[in-house]
Order: structure tokens, then C-alpha cells, then sequence
């Protein structure tokens, strides 16, 4: 699960479906493990979060190894310094370039909040696989950078365009999902938080981070004949 390590911070590559930390007072906490739960027992160190991801989206994320430093790594999100990629799988012919620039909803449901992402598809595909109401199915695979860092904003951003991801329960198309779950045995979320790019804030070194993706990204490229856009 780790992908880089130094005196300063860890980079993980998080599993589909798990938290990264247990809300306070969570009642889950003896039901499953968290993120940071893991790292501990695994390492024995207690680290410290600099962004979020999504409990369903699998991938890279950034903690911190000392609580004082964590502020020093959040500028980079903050001053938008530090360049994600994230790759997702989404219903349709997505288009070849966009901007996507609609409010996303916060925390607080009533407050929606500028975001921005730009989307760029990789590949696309039809299925002689029907759904409701076509006679076949089209996907296309699509890399993604969020210029903001607003919850759910990737997930939000592709519904809003009219290409949601695959295997979102909240913002997808039910019918592609139960299809993909049918047909493949694919459950997750297939949106992939791939790479990081930033200045190290106490090195000073330029760093480029990947994440592998998990295996039902491995089969589905073999399966759809797709290039994995973050092969080394």
C-alpha cells in the first residue's frame, strides 16, 4: 500500500471502500478498519491526513508523519501548487477536451462552492451489450484534473456533463452499473486518484507520485483493449 516514504510524509495507495479516518464518535469504528488504522498497525506510526478522498475512490493520498507539518502540505492544495490526476470510467462518448466549472454543494448542503476540473478522454468503446433503452453500450475512459478540492467534485462534475462515473451509486446511471456487475463482476467505483505532482515544501525536490490501479482496472483495460495511462 505505500508508494513513497521520507522523514516528512507517506503517500498510500488507497483501497476501493475504505475510510480514511473514522468520524468522531464514529459507530463503525470496531466494524472496519480505517486508513490511518492500518498504517499504524502496519507501521507503527500515527500520520496525518493532508486531503481527502472519497471512502469509494481508490488511490494515492498524502499524510503527513508530524502534525506540525501537515499546514506546510495543505499550501500546496491551498495555493494549488501540487497537480492531481485522477482517471475514471464513465458512461458514453465523453468529449475530447472540457472545462467543467458548475458549483458543487459543500459540507453544508445549501452552500454550493466554485469548482473547477478539466476532463480529457483516453479511449472509448462499444459494447454489443444492451442497456436500457440502446441496443449496445459506450464507455470511455478519462483523465481528470481538479483545479479545486470540493467533496465529491470529480464524481459531481461527470454527472453534470451527462457522463457519470462507473459504478457510482450516488451520481451514476443505475442500469450501467448493474450491467458492469452482471456482465464483469465490477462493483467499485472506478474513479483512480493516479499521481501527484509537487515541489517537496522542506526539500525543495520535485516530486512525481503514481498509484497502480486496483485489479478491476487491470482487468478491464485487458478486457476493453485499453492503454493504462499510468504504466511506467
Amino acid at each position: 500500500m505505500t508508494i513513497f516514504e521520507d522523514d516528512y510524509f507517506i503517500c498510500v495507495n488507497k483501497p476501493n471502500n475504505m475510510l480514511v479516518h473514522h468520524a468522531y464518535h464514529s459507530r463503525n469504528v470496531a466494524e472496519e478498519q480505517s486508513l490511518l488504522q492500518f498504517i499504524f498497525e502496519e507501521k507503527g506510526i500515527k500520520v496525518f491526513p493532508v486531503h481527502r478522498l472519497d471512502r469509494k475512490t481508490s488511490g494515492i493520498i498524502l499524510l503527513a508523519k508530524d502534525k506540525k507539518n501537515v499546514s506546510k502540505f495543505q499550501e500546496l492544495f491551498t495555493n494549488q501548487t501540487i497537480q492531481k490526476v485522477y482517471y475514471g470510467v464513465v458512461r458514453g462518448f465523453s468529449p475530447t477536451e472540457k472545462q467543467i466549472d458548475s458549483p458543487v454543494k459543500g459540507k453544508d448542503a445549501n452552500v454550493h462552492k466554485e469548482a473547477f476540473t478539466t476532463l480529457k478522454t483516453l479511449e472509448n468503446i462499444i459494447l454489443n451489450i444492451p442497456v436500457k433503452p440502446y441496443e449496445s453500450s459506450r464507455y470511455s475512459l478519462v483523465e481528470m484534473h481538479p483545479k479545486t478540492g470540493r467533496m465529491h467534485q470529480l464524481r459531481v462534475h461527470t454527472n453534470k456533463i451527462s457522463h457519470p462515473l462507473l459504478g457510482d451509486p450516488k451520481y451514476g446511471d443505475k442500469n450501467h452499473n448493474i450491467m458492469f456487475q452482471e456482465n464483469f463482476n465490477w462493483k467499485n467505483l472506478f474513479l483512480h486518484a493516479g499521481k501527484l505532482t509537487f515541489i517537496h515544501p522542506f526539500t525543495n525536490k520535485k516530486m512525481v507520485i503514481y498509484a497502480d490501479f486496483p485489479e478491476d482496472w487491470l482487468l478491464l483495460f485487458e478486457k476493453f483493449s485499453w492503454k493504462n495511462p499510468i504504466k511506467k
